[in-house]
C-alpha cells in the first residue's frame, strides 16, 4: 500500500506479539487526514494495541507505523515526544485526575507542554470546555459531575494542544444512550471543526457507523473486512454480519480454542 500527502497514519505489514502470544500479524491500513476511522472488533481483537504502537508505548516485531511521514519506532525519546505533542489521547473511561477540577484537568496538557501565559491557559481551557459544553462545570471534580460529562472533560483534555491525531479508545464504554449520542456526535464535530484526523477504536456499531468516514473489523489480529459503513451494512461477510447483528454463532467462536469439554470430563473415548 503507498501512502501520501493525504495520509496522516500509515501502517504497513505490523506484527506485534508478547513472547509467544501475537496479537497482530501483518496489518495494513491508512487512516487519512481530516476524516474519522474506525477500528472495530471483538474483545481481544487487537484494536487498543494499534493505539498504542501509534503513540510509540510499545514497538512492533515487524512492520512499520508512520505518522505524519516519521516512522514511529524508529524514533528516540525526544523525537517520540515531540511527535505525541501533535497526538490526543481519550482513555478508557476518560482517565481523569480525580483530585482536580475539570479546569485543572484540561489545563494539564498545556502547561506540561507549553510556556503559555496562565492568562492564556485560562483562556484555552474555558474556550475548549465551551466545546464540549461544560465551561460552567470548570469548577467541579470529576467525581461531582455525570459519567457523561466526565468523558466530555476527557475529550476536551484531549484536544487541548489541537492535535493533528485525536485517538478514542473504547469512548461509549459505560454511557447510557443518551451520552452516547453526545459523544459521537461531539467526536464528529470537533475533528470536521479541527480538521484533524480520528481514530475511533470501539466495538459499539451504532455510534460508529454514523460518525466514521471508513472502518477497519478486526479479528485475532488481522483485518477481516473493511470500508465505509454503508458497504459493511450491506456486506455479506460472514463475520460483518455476525459482527453488526450481535450473533452468538459465526466465525467468531463463544469459546476459547483449546480441549473439548468431553475431553476434559474423560468422556470423549466413550462417546
Amino acid at each position: 500500500m503507498q501512502s501520501d500527502a493525504s495520509t496522516l497514519v500509515a501502517i504497513d505489514n505490523l506484527s506485534f506479539a508478547y513472547g509467544e502470544r501475537r496479537i497482530l500479524n501483518g496489518l495494513n491500513m491508512r487512516f487519512p487526514r481530516g476524516k474519522v476511522v474506525a477500528v472495530m472488533g471483538g474483545s481481544g481483537s487487537g484494536k487498543t494495541t494499534v493505539l498504542r504502537l501509534i503513540g510509540g508505548q510499545i514497538r512492533a516485531q515487524s512492520g512499520s507505523v508512520q505518522v505524519d511521514g516519521q516512522a514511529v519506532q524508529s524514533l528516540d525519546a525526544k523525537a517520540l515526544y515531540a511527535l505525541r505533542r501533535k497526538m490526543g489521547m481519550l482513555f478508557q473511561h476518560g482517565a481523569l485526575f480525580t483530585d482536580l477540577t475539570a479546569f485543572e484537568n484540561v489545563a494539564f496538557p498545556l502547561r506540561e507542554h507549553t510556556d503559555l501565559s496562565e492568562s492564556m491557559i485560562r483562556d484555552l481551557v474555558l474556550m475548549k470546555l465551551h466545546a464540549v459544553g461544560l465551561r460552567n462545570a470548570a469548577h467541579m471534580k470529576p467525581a461531582e459531575i455525570s459519567g457523561g460529562m466526565a468523558r466530555r472533560v476527557a475529550v476536551a483534555r484531549a484536544i487541548a494542544l489541537d492535535p493533528q491525531l485525536i485517538m478514542y479508545d473504547e469512548p461509549f464504554a459505560g454511557l447510557d444512550p443518551i451520552s452516547m449520542g453526545v459523544i459521537a456526535n461531539l467526536i464528529r464535530r470537533l475533528n470536521d471543526a479541527l480538521g484533524s484526523t480520528s481514530i475511533l477504536v470501539s466495538h459499539d456499531v451504532h455510534e460508529s457507523f454514523a460518525i466514521a468516514d471508513y472502518i477497519y473489523f478486526l479479528s485475532q489480529g488481522k483485518i477481516v473486512a473493511e470500508g465505509t459503513p454503508a458497504e459493511l451494512q450491506a456486506s455479506s461477510d460472514p463475520y460483518v454480519k455476525q459482527f453488526i447483528h450481535a450473533e452468538a454463532d459465526g466465525p467468531v467462536p463463544f469459546h476459547y480454542p483449546g480441549r473439548t469439554l468431553a475431553a476434559d470430563l474423560g468422556l470423549e473415548a466413550r462417546s
